[in-house]
């Protein structure tokens, strides 16, 4: 859906602009020749009948800096996308709507997502919007866990990374795995699928952000459904990134697909603008999708 509208804001705006241009450098100067040779005593309201623009072109004078304005916003510095699962909880919840940071991976012509400046790379710790690899007209939010070069592996819970041998990188920090450290903040706060999820503050090698999991998962996998590999070691490759959701044992993520090409990353995710609650039983007269409030202590700055 949002591929789509950034495609039809680029037609509108080429349109508008286009239908601007032509009527300004082309028949309005004919206009004004038309003008400045009537005779003296024509009334001034009759020149400007001749000089009028049709209604066409006076629309698209008005649509074309506001399309354009809010093109150049949505495809260069912010775009705003909604929350619409739980993957990232506790750090982004079901009705969310954040902004995504467009130009802090590059700058890229609309529609087509070809990169024309470069500006930095997604780093440990983001949270990111990408295309979703297997459906790129998805769009998904995750974290990034491993960088390229990056070995991640994934077992019992215990997220560990070893880092390649690069300039800029302590000699102690590469060739050798190293443990993510995680600290129990609280046990049941959260609730999903009828299982209390315990909450932990994870130390992503030196970024900082919260999680959840489920500690029954281990014991009891069939619990939940999801399929495919949960666990495992993973090598990251060049211009890749592997991902994961911050509710560990509730996220679709890299684990079960893969890595995230760079050149499907949207932006990252900076900014909480709005919350919406929903809380609305099936059997009341008002629709579930209809917000029953405002999480009005969630606006603000993401934390990592």
């Amino acid at each position: 859906m949002a591929t789509y509208f950034e495609l039809i804001l680029v037609l509108a705006t080429s349109f508008t602009g286009l239908v601007w241009a032509i009527d300004h450098f082309m028949f309005l100067p004919k206009r004004k020749a038309v003008v400045a040779g009537l005779p003296d005593g024509i009334e001034e309201e009759a020149k400007q009948a001749v000089l009028q623009e049709s209604a066409l072109v006076e629309n698209c004078h008005g649509l074309f800096p506001v399309i354009g304005f809010v093109l150049i916003l949505r495809s260069f510095i912010y775009e705003p996308f909604q929350i619409p699962s739980g993957s990232m909880m506790p750090t982004l919840l079901i009705g969310d709507f954040i902004l995504v940071e467009k130009f802090a991976y590059g700058i890229k012509l609309p529609v087509l997502r070809t990169k024309v400046l470069e500006t930095g790379k997604p780093k440990r710790g983001d949270a990111v919007v990408f295309k979703y690899p297997p459906k790129p007209d998805v769009d998904y939010i995750k974290r990034v866990v491993g960088e390229p070069g990056d070995t991640v592996r994934y077992i019992n819970k215990q997220l560990s990374i070893k880092s390649p041998c690069v300039d800029g990188l302590d000699i102690k920090d590469c060739g050798t795995f190293r443990k993510v450290e995680i600290d129990i903040l609280s046990q049941g706060d959260f609730i999903q699928e009828g299982y209390p999820l315990t909450g932990a503050s994870e130390n992503l090698l030196g970024v900082e952000h919260q999680i959840l999991f489920n500690p029954a998962f281990a014991v009891r996998p069939e619990y939940f459904n999801q399929t495919g590999i949960r666990q495992g070691e993973w090598l990251v490759p060049q211009g890749s990134y592997f991902v994961m959701g911050d509710n560990r044992d509730n996220s679709l993520d890299s684990r079960f697909w893969g890595f995230v090409p760079e050149a499907n990353m949207v932006g990252k995710a900076v900014f909480i603008w709005t919350s919406f609650l929903f809380e609305r039983a099936p059997e009341d007269i008002i629709p579930t999708w209809v917000p029953s409030g405002i999480r009005t202590e969630r606006l603000g700055k993401i934390g990592q």
